[in-house]
C-alpha cells in the first residue's frame, strides 16, 4: 500500500498520527546510531586505557595518563586522586579531623562513577517511551481512521467488501507503522541496557581496585 496516499487521503489528525511516528521514528533512530558509535568508542578507550593504567611504572606516570585519556576509568583515576591531594592539603584542618581518608575517597569516587554511569544512559529514556508509546499512536490512528471510514461509508449507503476494504485498510496502516516506530527502539533499548549493565559492573571493579591503590598511595592513611 502506498503510504503516500493514505497521508494525502487523511484528515489532519491522521496525518498528524503519521507524522508524529515518522518523527519518533528519526529521532530514535539517531539516538541508536549515536549511541552504538560511542559505545563502541568508549569501550576501546577503555580497554586500553585500563591495560595501560595498570602497567604504569609508578603512580605519576599513571596518573599523567589519565590526565588526557579519554576513557571513563581516566576520569575516575583522575577524581580520585584529585581526592587524596585535597585531602592531603586539608587533613590537619577540619576535614582530615572530621573523616577518614576511605571514606573520603569512597564518596568522592561514587560520585564520579556515578556521573559516568548517567553519561552512558543519555538517549536510553527516549528509547524507552517511544517503544511503549508508539504502537498506543498508532493504534490511536487506526481507531479515527476507521471511525471516518465507518461514517463515509454510512453517508454514502454502500457497505460493500469492495467499498469497505480499501478506507479500513488504509487506516490500519497506521498500527503497522506504530509497531515498526516501536520494535527497533525495543530492541535498540534491551541491547543499550545489557551493554551498559556489563560496562558498569567492569567499571565498578575498577573503582574498587582504584580505590585501594589510592589508599596505597595515601600512606595507609586510614584512621
Amino acid at each position: 500500500m502506498d503510504l503516500s496516499l493514505v497521508l494525502h487521503s487523511g484528515d489532519p489528525i491522521l496525518q498528524s498520527v503519521f507524522g508524529l511516528l515518522i518523527l519518533m521514528s528519526v529521532v530514535s533512530w539517531v539516538v541508536i546510531v549515536a549511541r552504538t558509535r560511542q559505545l563502541w568508542v568508549i569501550k576501546r578507550h577503555q580497554t586500553q586505557f585500563m591495560q595501560s593504567f595498570w602497567e604504569a611504572k609508578d603512580w605519576q606516570e599513571a596518573l599523567n595518563l589519565a590526565s588526557k585519556h579519554p576513557a571513563p576509568a581516566a576520569k575516575l583515576a583522575w577524581a580520585g586522586a584529585d581526592g587524596l591531594r585535597h585531602y592531603r592539603a586539608h587533613q590537619e584542618g577540619g576535614l582530615g579531623k572530621a573523616v577518614s581518608l576511605d571514606d573520603y575517597l569512597v564518596r568522592k569516587l561514587r560520585t564520579r562513577l556515578g556521573q559516568e554511569t548517567a553519561t552512558l544512559e543519555r538517549g536510553l529514556t527516549w528509547l524507552a517511551t517511544t517503544g511503549s508509546v508508539a504502537p498506543f499512536i498508532g493504534l490511536f490512528g487506526t481507531v479515527w481512521g476507521i471511525y471516518h471510514a465507518l461514517v463515509g461509508i454510512a453517508t454514502a449507503g454502500n457497505a460493500s467488501l469492495s467499498t469497505v476494504a480499501a478506507p479500513i485498510g488504509e487506516a490500519l496502516v497506521a498500527t503497522a507503522a506504530g509497531l515498526a516506530v516501536a520494535i527497533p527502539a525495543v530492541i535498540a533499548y534491551n541491547a543499550f541496557v545489557r551493554s551498559n549493565r556489563r560496562f558498569g559492573q567492569e567499571l565498578d571493579g575498577f573503582t574498587h581496585d582504584l580505590h585501594a591503590q589510592l589508599l596505597t598511595e595515601g600512606g595507609h592513611g586510614v584512621r
